[in-house]
């Protein structure tokens, strides 16, 4: 190993433990903090088993650091989930894919055949490509413009840079292998010091951090929501949202998103995005919506003239286009199912009835 390729890793490997020992003290706040930790692990742990003179190698100790790197792909899916989607909430499924892949990895290590490699290497591929379509397709809909900037060109940089590891690992051409071992080190190193200076740019504009846990809000009265002086302007546009929203219903028509509520209300895309953002509360422009089809929803389920009304029926009529996202939406909002939600509801107006 050349002296060059030595200090990128083991700077690479300084920077990763420092990160994840800040992302530690910060685990107790916020689920992507957690999954941030074991993701800079990881990249620490690739640079060490893969080294030169180790990665052909099997002695115990490196054996835990191996089962790490082999699980990136799996924690690299979590980590962009738990990052862009402020829906997310940390459950035991989440972890099914980086059972499978450290499941994988013990038999490609005890068979020691290229077989099982292929197969890890294989699955690796398939989790990066869903780590970074689920960023690809959540960018429509995300609200924070610096968010949709610089953390999607991150997480697309370490989904190629995983990818690209991935394949080189693949190749059998030794002089492939040693230049390739070289610029992994040096493409993680480059990450390492980018998620560093990214981590300083959240302290200075920390509206940019992942949200906490927590429920989504709903609709909020634009004129109070504003904590500071809302300009004649913007106090009319957010009138006049508030109008296509609460009277017009905007929300009920199909497909409806952020380029056709812009072009209702004659504003550029990334000023309907900061007016949501910045005077609503919003992160992501589905929970906006959702926020005004479940408040109907809710109304619906709670009014004993419609208990007759099919759920379903109910949810179409709302705006969902199926019972599975509505379904999932109502009881992240009110911890219930709808069934159980209007049963509840309308055996506590039933005394009130009576009387």
């Amino acid at each position: 190993m050349s002296t060059i390729e030595a200090g990128l890793r083991g700077g690479g490997i300084a920077i990763l433990l420092l990160l994840a020992l800040f992302g530690w003290r910060d685990a107790r706040h916020a689920a992507a903090a957690r999954y941030a930790v074991l993701f800079m692990l990881c990249g620490a742990s690739y640079l060490v088993e893969s080294a030169p003179g180790l990665v052909n190698t099997q002695p115990a100790w490196i054996v835990p650091l191996r089962l790490l790197s082999i699980a990136t792909p799996a924690v690299f899916q979590l980590w962009t989930s738990a990052n862009f989607d402020d829906s997310f909430r940390p459950s035991w499924r989440a972890w099914l894919p980086a059972g499978a892949m450290l499941g994988l990895a013990v038999w490609a290590m005890v068979a020691h055949q290229m077989l099982p490699w292929r197969v890890v290497q294989g699955a690796a591929l398939v989790l990066v490509a869903l780590g970074v379509g689920q960023v690809l397709g959540g960018r429509e809909g995300d609200l924070i413009e610096g968010r949709r900037r610089f953390r999607l060109v991150l997480a697309i940089g370490a989904g190629m840079a995983i990818a690209a590891f991935t394949i080189l690992g693949a190749l059998s051409n030794p002089q492939v292998r040693i230049y390739g071992s070289m610029v992994s080190a040096g493409i993680v190193f480059a990450l390492a010091l980018t998620s560093a200076l990214t981590r300083l740019g959240l302290r200075v504009r920390p509206e940019l951090a992942p949200a906490p846990t927590g429920d989504a809000p709903l609709p909020l009265d634009p004129i109070a929501s504003g904590a500071v002086a809302i300009d004649p302007q913007e106090r009319a546009l957010l009138d006049r949202l508030q109008y296509l929203m609460e009277h017009e219903r905007i929300y009920r028509e199909e497909g409806l998103g952020i380029a056709a509520l812009a072009t209702r209300l004659g504003l550029p895309e990334y000023r309907l995005r900061r007016l949501i953002n910045q005077r609503l509360g919003h992160r992501n422009f589905t929970s906006f919506i959702n926020g005004y089809r479940l408040a109907e929803a809710i109304a619906a389920l709670s009014d004993a003239q419609q208990a007759q009304v099919p759920i379903l029926t109910i949810a179409l009529d709302a705006g969902f286009q199926s019972i599975g996202p509505f379904n999932r939406a109502f009881k992240a909002q009110t911890g219930m199912t709808p069934t159980d939600f209007r049963r509840d509801r309308l055996e506590r107006a039933a005394p009130r009835a009576a009387e």
